[in-house]
């Protein structure tokens, strides 16, 4: 196995590359596993639950934002994992739980054969799915920062959200695919099974990919990693990067909820709307417009290397706090899939100042041997208060006739966030992932600032 040193750039282009392919599989895979949940949530919750439960859907979403509260453990065990035994062991491991997760609800009996076991089956590999994808995030971040050429690092970094989306638009075709060649009782009865272990399959298929990976720590890096009880510690980043943490959080507080408003919940308003006049369509409008923010990724990427990534969290900011009432309130009154079409397109162009560098950014925060608990975990916490829980809120939300508190929520957090880009953050400086003996001095020095973002 080849090592990338930890914190100079890989010399080849072609080699970067290959790295980030193989590095961002997984995450494909693993939020596939995630998202084919929540796209097919409608057709196997009465597998689950009772189908004369009228709070099925209700419960099915609350397990969706339950598993979140499982990302800052994992991010937490995984974190240090990979900041003491190197990236690549801590993002085979994660798949690999995926994997097994994924299987086991593809077979599980339902309620009517195993009453609430089959929920109590569902909730436990959800959890463990989300532990293990709180894994996946920091150490996929931290890799792919890593890996990627320093003048090209948005841009290749922007493959993490490319194949995190790509899950989601995967889980989308594949239903597509079904409501074309099949009836909604035969999804209902075995489609959503074929599904997951579909996911469980092409886990499998990541893990062999992800055996030839380079490692991003060098050899040093991890010899001293393991030496060094500062390597991945908790107490090490609480006590000596609490200011990098909060950044960390409150960069990701804003994006995380529009992220999941947007994604998830915008896609099924539309399918909801065209649910009795054009199923069809609901679902290739959604599948368009998901592909489209996959595509728009490196676009962003490309674009932050030339102009500065503050200036991309800037513009989701101001464009987020503007249009969340849009996606709330004109969305799920527009019958015109043109108009559906644009109204989630623009949302997700604005989504993408934030999707298209956020690994990098955070990334930037920590210096190597503690980075990967660092991204992780602070991204965790948040994703696991706002994020993970958007639909589940939407959805109570609009059973009680309170869309416009969830649309209020939604823009609040964004707008706090978007104080964060506008004064906390820099679009030049040094930082810890180009210039750690820099930072390494201004820490020793005092001259560490609140809000270090050198981004």
């Amino acid at each position: 196995m080849t090592d990338i040193a930890a914190n100079h750039a890989p010399s080849e282009l072609r080699r970067s590359v290959s790295n980030i392919i193989k590095g961002s599989s997984g995450n494909l895979v693993e939020w596939y596993d995630v998202y084919v949940y929540s796209v097919f949530a409608a057709s196997f919750e009465h597998h689950f639950f009772s189908a004369n439960d009228k709070n099925a859907d209700v419960y099915i979403w609350a397990i969706f934002a339950l598993t979140f509260l499982m990302r800052p453990v994992g991010s937490w065990y995984f974190g240090r994992y990979a900041d003491r035994k190197g990236r690549r062991a801590a993002l085979s491991l994660s798949v690999t739980m995926m994997s097994l997760c994924s299987f086991v609800i593809a077979i599980t009996p339902t309620q009517l054969s195993i009453g609430v076991w089959a929920a109590v089956i569902l909730i436990l590999c959800r959890l463990v799915q989300g532990f293990a994808t709180g894994g996946e995030y920091g150490t996929s971040a931290t890799y792919l920062s890593e890996a990627a050429v320093p003048k090209h690092r948005s841009f290749l970094a922007s493959f993490q959200y490319v194949t995190l989306v790509g899950g989601h638009v995967l889980a989308q075709a594949l239903f597509l695919a079904l409501l074309l060649s099949t009836s909604h009782e035969h999804i209902s009865d075995w489609g959503w099974r074929l599904a997951f272990g579909l996911g469980g399959v092409g886990a499998l298929v990541v893990l062999w990919m992800r055996r030839t990976m380079d490692e991003s720590m060098s050899s040093d890096a991890m010899q001293n990693a393991q030496k060094d009880k500062h390597s991945g510690s908790m107490a090490e980043l609480l006590s000596q990067y609490w200011k990098e943490l909060l950044a960390c959080f409150l960069v990701t507080m804003g994006g995380t909820v529009a992220f999941y408003a947007y994604s998830v919940n915008g896609p099924n308003i539309i399918k909801q709307t065209f649910a009795q006049s054009s199923p069809v369509m609901g679902a290739v409008v959604s599948l368009i417009t998901l592909t489209i923010l996959m595509l728009l990724q490196p676009l962003g990427g490309y674009v932050a290397d030339r102009v500065g990534r503050r200036s991309l969290l800037v513009f989701f900011g101001i464009g987020g706090t503007l249009f969340t009432w849009v996606i709330f309130t004109v969305l799920p009154q527009t019958t015109n899939p043109w108009v559906s079409f644009a109204i989630l397109t623009m949302g997700f162009i604005i989504l993408t100042g934030y999707t298209s560098i956020n690994a990098v950014v955070k990334a930037e925060l920590f210096p190597t041997h503690i980075r990967a608990l660092g991204v992780g975990f602070g991204y965790a916490i948040a994703n696991s208060v706002f994020g993970g829980t958007a639909p589940v809120l939407y959805s109570a939300a609009v059973k009680g006739g309170h869309d416009t508190m969830f649309m209020v929520y939604v823009t609040v957090l964004i707008m706090v966030s978007l104080a964060v880009y506008v004064f906390l953050l820099n679009n030049h400086g040094p930082n810890w992932l180009d210039n750690p003996e820099e930072m390494r001095r201004r820490k020793d020095s005092a001259e560490h600032k609140v809000f270090p973002m050198g981004v």
